[in-house]
């Protein structure tokens, strides 16, 4: 009988060590896995930073894919110096040089064109007007009107842009603007992880979408425009852009499906803030805000009152950085902080630690 009993432990225990040893190895499998949900409003500098996965992880762009991007290139120059053109007749700000006027509306005449290159006429005429003081005018002015982020930097680049043999450069990609609609998953390894990667479109009309993302979230990098705190929504024009983010970010801090998922906060365009800042004031967005119009201190506070939403039920903390999606060493250097956070989340969470 006690024979029987001891063959029986034996088997059972040996079961045992069997399931355990199953357990650990599918713990270890999944731990190698990262799913990342990359949240925000729009403009924000989300797809910026999924670019920025591919120059980083994927070998970065070969001169086949950046070709691709030579028509956006040409389209966001031009949409830009059309949206500075009828900001200065809405404004009232008159050219330098009234001759530009006739450059103005060449401009105009291609708005609703989807440019493939760039004209020898329209590359004159936008090199014309933007050494127009006029122009310059608007610009300085840009928080009262619609303007892409990557304006100036086109609008200084136009001998470079108007070159027929011109080939965008990854800076030129990083910079470029569309809008992005759907989900685009991205995959890359690093440092021993699968990571994949899911950027949602952040207009209100797209995020109606992010629902299906939600399952088996590893973590939430959540990205916020610091220098939008001055601006309003493109979709919405009475909505403070600062206030549309937070506003965002109470509601995924809070959501049911995100209890215990890390939250990970990039404010980014420090350095659009930074140069901002200054003849801003950040009470344009926090009337109560008592502190100095500088960098340091006012991105401190933006912080603060990012991480004051997070939610007292809230398991886990958020993690804040300060980043500049268009520099790729600063990105470089946040996603390998990011990342350590990452694995020892999925350890403790398989158990494994």
């Amino acid at each position: 009988m006690g024979c029987v009993e001891s063959r029986e432990q034996k088997a059972a225990v040996a079961r045992s060590k069997i399931i355990d040893k199953t357990l650990k190895a599918d713990g270890e499998a999944t731990s190698k896995q990262a799913k990342l949900l990359l949240l925000g409003a729009g403009e924000s500098g989300k797809s910026t930073i999924v670019k920025q996965m591919k120059i980083i992880h994927q070998n970065g762009y070969s001169k086949e894919e950046c070709m691709k991007y030579r028509s956006v290139v040409f389209n966001n120059t031009m949409q830009s110096m059309v949206a500075i053109v009828r900001a200065m007749e809405h404004l009232g700000i008159c050219y330098a040089n009234e001759e530009r006027t006739s450059d103005a509306m060449l401009v105009l005449s291609y708005a609703n064109t989807d440019l493939d290159d760039l004209p020898p006429d329209l590359s004159v005429a936008l090199r014309r007007l933007w050494c127009d003081p006029g122009v310059q005018t608007a610009i300085s002015r840009s928080r009262e009107f619609q303007l892409n982020d990557s304006a100036s930097y086109y609008l200084d680049a136009l001998d470079r842009l108007s070159d027929s043999s011109y080939v965008p450069s990854e800076q030129d990609v990083l910079r470029t603007r569309v809008k992005t609609t759907g989900i685009i998953e991205t995959h890359f390894s690093f440092k021993g992880l699968n990571i994949k990667m899911f950027d949602v479109g952040g207009q209100r009309t797209e995020r109606k979408k992010w629902i299906h993302c939600f399952e088996g979230v590893t973590a939430i990098i959540f990205v916020v425009a610091m220098s939008e705190y001055d601006l309003t929504l493109a979709e919405d024009q009475e909505m403070n852009r600062m206030m549309e983010s937070m506003r965002l970010f109470s509601s995924i801090c809070n959501n049911q499906w995100f209890t215990e998922t890390s939250i990970i906060l990039f404010l980014n365009k420090r350095d659009l803030f930074e140069d901002k800042i200054t003849r801003s004031p950040l009470t344009i967005c926090f009337p109560e805000y008592k502190g100095l119009n500088n960098y340091d201190e006012a991105s401190q506070y933006i912080r603060r009152r990012f991480e004051s939403l997070s939610g007292q039920s809230k398991a886990k903390d958020v993690y804040a950085h300060f980043t500049c999606a268009t520099d790729t060493n600063n990105i470089q250097f946040v996603f390998d902080a990011v990342t350590d956070v990452i694995i020892k989340t999925n350890l403790k969470d398989c158990g494994l630690i």
